[in-house]
């Protein structure tokens, strides 16, 4: 049935809806604008971290500028990633509506909810939800993820215990007050890790992925962490409905694996979860006796070189994304600099149809030299657009709901940006425009478009995730 625009609720009916835009308020069309984090935390510059809405409307005066920054009340935050009060998950109930952004801080353990209702273009803070409420209610610290439920409220996970230690625990956020409610998981057992997660109510399943001990982690990667059990390797398998902690699959020690998608069409038992660290994307999927696996259908080669931190290096596989249509995959590899597009209609067999470089550590008259490298012939230009040079690798990644445009930045988590990119740093993050190949599968940089976060009024700055107001490839989930 075709609902008048608002009177359906928030979201779309389906992933193919959204891919055709149907039902998204006039005020402002998709594709205008984007809300991205930016960090100061590590930075030497003693400022709040703001959110900052980016125009992106090749039609306005203001294209590839920030047009509104809302700082943050607080210093050294760290915020990193975002989610929505409601979304498709709650499409069909019309006294829901997207309106509030939800913006964990990873470091201070902060939950900001911040207005885009009342102006999309300048939003503001609604309300701060203080560590001590995570701490008290649900011992839990460190919030990374943050998705919608239907139920109308909002489930966080969390990296770690108020302590610091790793512990892979959840939060329940009252979606009308934002009041903490309390653990979302039920029973003493709970994974040692946490990070992203993705729920699936037709399967009756809640999967979630391990990153690091938030002590480990804080100021830089240690290698040896990774010894002590300090850093993931399992995807972690909860049952929706009893909210309770069933199954582990071990993807090898020291994979990491970090952002978790499963496919948009609700209907499917299976996605991917790319590890940072063994550079392999994972199909996860169920299995014919209703428990789920995994198998290893990418594989990023390391590079053996000098000069580094070790002497081999990974691909570093950071963000993972998935388009409306489930037809293409996409990743970024930041350390080695490139982002990948992958044709996924045969999920065992995902082919690579699309690559692009942008910076990365082993461009060519840096300090490191590659001496083996399974899939180049030789060490990538550095990556200059408009005259400045891109520090750092491409990281987040987000894709127009239409999947023809790419969004990246290229800060990880300040600690890390750091200790491997000391310039990103110096000079402040990036976003680009990758233009995408939608029939055959190709990604190419879009030389007009150049957000430089270098130029802030307070000093470079790293900007880390993207959001559209209407909802994207990361944030939606289907019931």
């Amino acid at each position: 049935q075709s609902a008048k625009c608002g009177a359906c609720g928030p979201g779309y009916a389906t992933p193919l809806d959204a891919m055709k835009g149907k039902c998204f308020t006039k005020k402002t069309k998709r594709g205008e604008i984007v809300y991205v984090p930016c960090i100061y935390r590590n930075t030497g510059t003693e400022k709040p971290d703001y959110l900052a809405t980016v125009d992106v409307d090749p039609k306005s005066p203001h294209y590839c500028q920030v047009i509104h920054r809302l700082p943050m009340p607080n210093l050294r935050d760290e915020l990193h990633h975002s989610g929505w009060n409601a979304c498709s998950s709650c499409f069909g109930d019309a006294t829901k509506k997207r309106n509030r952004l939800i913006l964990p801080s990873v470091i201070s353990s902060r939950v900001y909810v911040v207005d885009v209702g009342t102006d999309l273009r300048a939003p503001r803070i609604h309300k701060i939800v203080e560590p001590v409420e995570l701490f008290w209610k649900g011992n839990v610290a460190n919030p990374h993820t943050s998705h919608c439920l239907g139920s109308g409220d909002i489930l966080i996970s969390c990296l770690g215990d108020p302590s610091g230690n790793g512990k892979g625990g959840f939060v329940l956020l009252d979606g009308e007050t934002f009041e903490v409610k309390g653990n979302w998981e039920n029973g003493a057992k709970v994974p040692p890790l946490g990070y992203d997660f993705w729920y699936q109510p037709r399967h009756n399943v809640l999967l979630s992925t391990e990153w690091g001990a938030p002590k480990a982690l804080a100021d830089g990667f240690n290698p040896a962490d990774i010894e002590k059990g300090h850093y993931g390797r399992r995807i972690n398998v909860w049952d929706w409905s009893t909210h309770t902690y069933v199954q582990a699959i071990d993807l090898g020690k020291g994979s990491i694996p970090l952002e978790i998608r499963f496919l948009h069409n609700p209907d499917a038992a299976e996605g991917f979860v790319g590890c940072a660290l063994s550079g392999a994307v994972h199909r996860f999927y169920k299995t014919e006796k209703g428990d789920w696996a995994a198998e290893k259908v990418i594989e990023v080669p390391s590079k053996k070189v000098q000069g580094w931190l070790l002497p081999d290096m990974p691909g570093l596989i950071t963000d993972i994304l998935i388009s409306l249509d489930d037809r293409f995959l996409y990743f970024s590899n930041w350390l080695h600099g490139d982002i990948r597009q992958y044709d996924i209609s045969d999920t065992r067999k995902p082919r690579l149809v699309g690559q692009v470089f942008l910076g990365g550590s082993i461009t060519a008259g840096g300090p490191v030299t590659v001496v083996e490298d399974k899939e180049l012939q030789g060490q990538p230009e550095p990556f200059v657009i408009q005259g400045k040079r891109m520090r750092g690798g491409p990281q987040m990644i987000q894709l127009s709901l239409d999947g023809k445009r790419l969004y990246v930045t290229s800060s990880l988590y300040s600690g890390w940006d750091k200790q491997f990119y000391p310039d990103l740093i110096k000079e402040g993050s990036v976003m680009l425009q990758i233009d995408v190949d939608t029939e055959r599968g190709g990604l190419r940089v879009n030389e007009n478009f150049l957000v430089d976060f270098g130029k802030e009024p307070d000093g470079p700055v790293l900007a880390h995730e993207i959001r559209y107001p209407g909802g994207d490839c990361t944030s939606d989930i289907w019931m």
